[in-house]
């Protein structure tokens, strides 16, 4: 078993003393499996036809707690599959594990768990103590990863059940339905009060709610699950993200083009799309007999429009862009709000370079990344270089050398950035390694948007290239860029980030004029009028009362807005509010001033 980490030590002892604890109070409960997550652990049982509520739950931890300080020591017990069988006999759960493992030609391995006197030696001690264990002890088939004592090396108040969930045995829906008790743990109750704090800030920063309460983006049962819809307010946010990055990208030399949503299944056959990604792509068939895919990824086209026109060394390199949707046939389960979707539109771009050209193209793209993200207050960076899993080189196409070339060139560029980075084997693409860029939002949380691949694969496959300065065919490298990744995905992203309060360039409304009075109408409109003018998304409301409208005002989150009384139509001034409760009577030339800085 490969070398754990404490805190993985302590959930994993943790799961062990929740299934003690729920024997202890159901005793025909049978644990099944109950292994360590991102934030704490779970145990699946099956509770035969008791019914358990996270009611229970704090019972159930009541008995874990009071259990932990008699816990002092875990023992391996080595056995055969015939002694763990006996073991475990009325648990047709743990047989059947016992039985892969036993298939797999592993070691069965089984823990005690408990305080030190009274635990058994081995497997055979066990099996002829059975009846005088320590009443606290508990016994579960285990392959280890324990901390030496829990009495001490957890913290009591460092843990918490949490939630409970149905759970099907081994993911099978064929398989019987187990209740899952969902636990969260850390090294110290700090941490563990910390994580609850930011979960809560989380679910109310949650996008599908702000979306909804905002009029961003709607989603229809008739429409299908997965397939967002934007309102108005919603489409002019995702018109600024897509109009900012086209504007960075053309001033960079991108050249803009444009593809249809479907394609002949023949194209992803010669990109090897087909055979890997079928599931997530739909085939229909025409009155010819022809098949065409709805389209997941934007590259074969983009290369058949390489190949349409000739090129020489000069041309190189040439950067095709295109914000276009493809559709990916996501499982129902793992759909979520903006962020998991069946129809994601990209700003894709891929660069056709010479090979020389490589290292300065990627060094391009990163500052491009550079410069977008820290727009939106995004400045902590985690890369992954993806490369091939070793073992299984039969996986992706291409050649060794051509492989290690590319990996090689990928964290180059990585090292030369200056950024921390790991190295994950196995997470390439099946034509080429690439770079994933994750950044942390407001919360700290881990989001992973851009990606670069480097790719020597597709070239040959669709036959592209280039007239060098000798006259020669040569073939280009491409690189696959998205820098926002999927720009839903991206606005979702967003939205949790900034709480639903975008920055003033960014909001669909920027600022409510609200005239006091009728008498205030005809001053209010000037400014309404004199905002539009310099570019502003002002909105005159005259609707309802004064106190309702600024009411409407804070709660939509609005960056801005401006009341209109007596004492400014006297002074030829407003009154202007922020969001955070800031107020200032001001000149419009000085309000103007104050929102053309932000609008930069």
């Amino acid at each position: 078993m490969k070398e754990v980490d404490q805190l993985y030590k302590i959930r994993h002892s943790l799961a062990h003393l929740l299934a003690k604890a729920v024997l202890d109070l159901y005793p025909d409960a049978k644990p099944t499996i109950g292994p360590p997550t991102e934030n704490g652990f779970y145990y699946d049982f099956d509770f035969g036809d008791t019914e358990v509520s996270e009611n229970d739950l704090k019972k159930i931890q009541k008995g874990m707690k009071k259990s932990i300080g008699k816990w002092t020591t875990f023992v391996k017990l080595d056995a055969t599959v015939e002694q763990a069988r006996e073991y475990f006999s009325d648990n047709q759960y743990k047989l059947e594990l016992i039985q892969t493992i036993a298939d797999e030609d592993s070691d069965i391995t089984l823990y005690y768990s408990g305080p030190n006197e009274g635990a058994p030696a081995d497997i055979s001690e066990l099996l002829s103590t059975i009846y005088n264990l320590p009443s606290t002890a508990f016994i579960d088939l285990c392959r280890g990863g324990h901390v030496d004592n829990p009495a001490t090396d957890i913290d009591v108040d460092g843990f918490k059940l949490d939630t409970l969930a149905g759970a099907y045995w081994r993911g099978d829906q064929n398989n019987p339905q187990l209740t899952r008790i969902y636990g969260l743990a850390f090294e110290k109750a700090e941490e563990l009060d910390n994580f609850i704090t930011q979960r809560e800030e989380a679910k109310k920063r949650d996008h599908r709610r702000l979306g909804a309460q905002h009029e961003l983006f709607a989603f229809s049962d008739l429409v299908g699950k997965g397939l967002p819809m934007f309102l108005p307010k919603g489409e002019l946010v995702r018109g600024i993200l897509q109009d900012y990055i086209t504007g960075l990208k053309k001033a960079l030399g991108y050249q803009f083009v444009h593809i249809p949503h479907i394609a002949k299944r023949d194209l992803y056959e010669t990109s090897g799309h087909m055979g890997k990604y079928d599931a997530m792509m739909p085939v229909m068939t025409d009155e010819d007999g022809d098949e065409y895919v709805m389209k997941a990824m934007n590259c074969p086209h983009h290369f058949e429009l390489f190949n349409a026109t000739p090129h020489s060394y000069r041309d190189l390199p040439l950067r095709y862009a295109e914000n276009t949707t493809v559709y990916r046939n996501e499982k129902s389960g793992e759909l979520h709000g903006l962020t998991r979707v069946k129809a994601l539109t990209q700003d894709d771009t891929h660069h056709f370079v010479r090979h020389d050209q490589i290292k300065a193209e990627i060094e391009m793209v990163i500052d491009l990344v550079n410069r977008v993200y820290s727009r939106f207050d995004f400045t902590d960076f985690v890369v992954e270089v993806s490369v091939r899993d070793m073992d299984n080189k039969d996986k992706y196409f291409g050649d060794d050398s051509v492989w290690s070339q590319t990996e090689s060139i990928l964290e180059q560029s990585v090292k030369d950035w200056g950024v921390e980075y790991s190295v994950e084997e196995g997470e390439a693409a099946f034509y080429g390694p690439k770079i994933d860029i994750k950044v942390k939002d407001s919360l700290g949380r881990d989001w992973q948007l851009a990606t670069i691949q480097l790719d020597f694969v597709q070239p040959e496959n669709f036959d592209m290239t280039y007239v060098d300065n000798q006259g020669n065919k040569q073939r280009p490298a491409v690189l696959h860029v998205a820098v926002f990744g999927s720009i839903e995905r991206f606005m979702g992203i967003l939205i949790e980030h900034y709480a639903g309060k975008f920055p003033f360039w960014l909001s669909p409304e920027q600022v409510h004029v609200l005239p006091i009075a009728e008498a205030h109408h005809a001053y209010a409109l000037q400014v309404h009028q004199e905002l539009e003018k310099a570019g502003i998304r002002s909105h005159l409301k005259f609707e309802d009362s004064l106190g309702k409208r600024i009411r409407n005002a804070k709660t939509s989150l609005l960056p801005y807005y401006i009341v209109i009384g007596d004492q400014e139509m006297t002074d030829s001034t407003i009154t202007l509010e922020d969001r955070d409760g800031n107020k200032q009577t001001i000149s419009m030339d000085k309000a103007l001033e104050i929102f053309k800085s932000e609008s930069k």
